[in-house]
């Protein structure tokens, strides 16, 4: 099995090239071929994201783009951080030939009207891992529980305990608790390797 491409979009308010995007991909370059991009919106240093259709054609773009480089016979793995893995989802219902997808912090509820964003992930096909923080507001476990079990998709989840939309933990929850950050995110790593070997897309 080569290597899968995983290629990886950021959230609505933070590029790339962010610290908490790079050093996600340096992790995630353990497991594959990983491939960052910016949306439209990004590259032109405006704030507010572009509109949903080109969201999408931008994520399509980039992957195609991706598939030049690398070649056509890797696994495609689409992770995203937030707004980048729900983007990613929709493209996914889209394409066929995506093996995979990774979501880090998926917004089931808006961040400006609290309403439930589930109708992809009732289209989808597409295997589907959840990494999410017990205290992300953006995406109530309880919520997310209700929707798996309506997904056709084989899902999987992944809680980092006392974790927020980015998957961090407070520092007094840490010590409290005898965990560190590095810990916890290397326990995120090893349930994406496991995710992707189960499903045909690992190293």
């Amino acid at each position: 099995m080569s290597m899968p491409l995983i290629l990886f979009a950021h959230g609505a308010g933070a590029p790339s090239a962010s610290a908490w995007m790079r050093a996600w991909a340096r992790r995630l370059g353990a497991l594959g071929a990983v491939e960052t991009f910016d949306y439209p919106y990004m590259q032109a240093g405006r704030k507010s994201p572009d509109r949903h259709p080109a969201l999408v054609a931008a994520h399509g773009a980039a992957l195609d783009q991706a598939r030049t480089r690398h070649g056509a016979d890797r696994p495609v793995v689409l992770a995203g951080k937030s707004m980048g893995s729900r983007i990613g989802c929709h493209l996914a219902v889209e394409r066929s030939g995506i093996a995979a997808l990774v979501c880090f912090g998926y917004p089931l509820r808006s961040g400006s009207t609290g309403a439930l964003r589930d109708q992809v992930l009732l289209e989808l096909r597409t295997p589907i891992l959840f990494l999410q923080g017990s205290r992300d507001p953006l995406c109530p476990l309880e919520d997310l529980a209700a929707v798996r079990a309506r997904m056709t998709a084989p899902s999987e989840l992944h809680v980092v305990q006392g974790g927020n939309h980015s998957l961090e933990v407070g520092k007094r929850d840490l010590a409290a608790s005898g965990r560190t950050q590095e810990g916890e995110d290397q326990a995120i790593l090893a349930a994406v390797a496991a995710f992707l070997k189960a499903h045909g897309a690992g190293p």
